[in-house]
């Protein structure tokens, strides 16, 4: 069988598995089955101990990209190890501190909207700089957004911005690698998604039914078809795609006039 993607015996950096149900596992497991390997990178020793069992006999280092210095500290660790040159890192990291449920978007703390900054979006600029001398000439860079920068939705709050934050860092980098190597920066904007880490956002679970009702197929994505979409990226057959976004929704971004949801939104009692 002929092997599209041509992953088999290239090493591949993932960063923010937290359970199964990640976006990072999905891709990560993706990038397995095709022969590639994996080294993983999770934020604290606790969640090294809790992923035992699924990253049972893999490389795995802890990088709390929160704190200064944490990805040079990568850096020097995955050389020490002999890991490289990486073909492709996957940043799937994202945190905003929603422990005070919904607020509006004028309340927000400078020190979460910072924090958030730092972790959500920052990270990547310095993971890049970090890992440069680790990557491959021709490596891939694949980090995850959202499907929109447009919409405002109440629930998220600054998230919207630093999402949009991390996209720019992405097309930026692109343009500062192109100066001497061909590493590729590119993002993958997925639709919502049931995760873990997007449980933790008030008023989630009606905001991702509402989102079913959009996609043309009226069905929501599952976080395979965003992982195949990473895949992709980090593979050569993408070549041709740098500093871009690719958006994974099930056409819910074309359908905010679906005749079902403006009959519900007139007519709330049917």
């Amino acid at each position: 069988m002929n092997d599209f993607l041509q992953l088999a015996g290239k090493t591949f950096l993932v960063m923010g598995v937290a359970n199964k149900k990640s976006v990072a596992w999905q891709i990560a497991k993706t990038l397995e089955e095709q022969g590639a390997r994996v080294v993983y990178s999770v934020r604290s020793s606790a969640r090294k101990e809790s992923l035992a069992a699924l990253l049972a006999d893999r490389a795995i280092f802890i990088c709390d990209v929160e704190g200064e210095g944490a990805c040079d500290r990568l850096a020097l660790e995955l050389q020490a190890a002999g890991i490289g040159p990486l073909q492709g890192v996957v940043h799937s990291i994202a945190f905003a501190n929603y422990s005070a449920g919904f607020q509006a978007f004028h309340e927000t703390k400078r020190k979460d909207f910072l924090q958030a900054n730092a972790i959500s979006a920052f990270s990547l600029v310095e993971l890049a700089q970090a890992l440069k001398p680790r990557l491959a000439r021709n490596a891939s860079v694949v980090t995850i957004g959202i499907s929109s920068l447009e919409v405002t939705p109440d629930n998220y709050g600054y998230m919207g911005p630093i999402k949009a934050a991390l996209e720019s860092c992405s097309r930026f980098l692109a343009k500062s690698f192109s100066a001497d190597t061909e590493v590729r920066f590119n993002v993958v904007g997925a639709g919502p998604l049931k995760t873990s880490a997007s449980a933790g956002i008030p008023g989630y679970v009606e905001s991702y039914l509402y989102a079913e009702k959009l996609t043309f197929r009226k069905r929501n994505l599952a976080t395979q078809e965003v992982a195949n979409a990473a895949v992709f990226l980090l593979s050569e057959r993408s070549s041709g795609c740098n500093a871009t976004t690719l958006v994974v929704d099930a056409g819910l971004g074309a359908n905010f006039f679906d005749k079902d949801i403006i009959r519900l939104a007139m007519r709330p009692d049917q």
